[in-house]
């Protein structure tokens, strides 16, 4: 007999958390749009732009953590938990997409440096560090296991350090009127957003892919079950990730003739359990054939 599976998904993140980032980033954009321009700080301005994808990649982890509630129903047969995924992917892209951006724009100001009001700069990256230290902190408070919260509270931690940026090229403006600092500073939040763009597409898609979960190896994992006692072999091995750390694993497993089935599963459940976090797992439990072409069937079993 089978054990039913539950699908459905408890309260990883608060949401009143994500609002409190969203109403802080919203208000202070604003704000440094209007100063940016004034300033002719394109530092200010690419921070701007950044903040607008950290606003952006909070609605999208709000939306996804809503559509991957609803339980499961029709062809859905595991909800719309990877709607978690989309928005982390989507959220890597437009980070890489405005890094492109922004690399295009400083390496002209570089060429060309227009005037810069560093003092302007200089405060307001600063009031744009408390925010988003106020913003991260927020963020934090939520569970931070799920890629789609992991990747809006990147695109927040990657504003903070851009800020910092942004101020030390204020204060050197201010102190030696050397221009061509705003948009170094601008090639730093580049490289900054690029590095965590990549991180977020690469890990969204090897969930895409159903790659093994980081940290999974499946030839030492089926090594390892088939080293339990009783189980004689390990075959169509497969490990995946439904979601951001929801592992999934099925296999056929092959018991010693006349040896208990059962005991043989309810031991690998454990190990998968105990040993590598696999609560959602379908065996398909068989006695090794003496003689016979086929294997003997015990049952298959699922648990989650």
């Amino acid at each position: 007999m089978g054990h039913g599976h539950d699908h459905a998904v408890h309260g990883h993140a608060d949401r009143r958390w994500l609002g409190l980032a969203l109403g802080l980033i919203g208000a202070f954009m604003a704000a440094e749009v209007v100063v940016g321009v004034a300033a002719g700080s394109l530092a200010l301005l690419s921070d701007a732009a950044h903040m607008l994808t950290d606003a952006g990649a909070i609605v999208l982890a709000l939306v996804a953590m809503r559509l991957a509630g609803r339980p499961a129903k029709g062809g859905y047969t595991f909800g719309l938990k990877r709607a978690e995924i989309l928005s982390a992917q989507a959220n890597g892209l437009t980070m890489l997409l405005l890094a492109a951006w922004l690399a295009v724009e400083a390496v002209r100001r570089l060429i060309h440096p227009p005037a810069v009001e560093g003092g302007l700069v200089l405060v307001t990256a600063l009031a744009g560090v408390a925010v988003n230290v106020a913003a991260a902190w927020a963020m934090s408070r939520a569970n931070r296991s799920s890629l789609n919260i992991e990747g809006a509270f990147q695109h927040v931690l990657n504003d903070l350090w851009a800020f910092v940026a942004t101020a030390v090229a204020g204060l050197v403006v201010v102190t030696t009127g050397f221009t061509r600092a705003d948009p170094i500073a601008t090639l730093i939040v580049v490289a900054l957003m690029v590095q965590a763009g990549i991180g977020l597409v690469r890990a969204s898609g090897r969930i895409f892919l159903e790659a093994a979960p980081s940290g999974i190896d499946p030839p030492a994992l089926g090594s390892r079950l088939a080293a339990l006692p009783d189980v004689t072999a390990v075959h169509d091995l497969h490990v995946w990730e439904i979601t951001s750390g929801q592992p999934a694993l099925s296999a056929h497993v092959l018991v010693a003739e006349h040896r208990d089935c059962h005991a043989a599963r309810v031991s690998i459940e454990e190990l998968l359990r105990e040993e590598y976090r696999i609560t959602h797992s379908t065996l398909q439990v068989d006695h090794t054939p003496q003689g016979a072409a086929t294997a003997t069937p015990c049952s298959s079993y699922s648990s989650s």
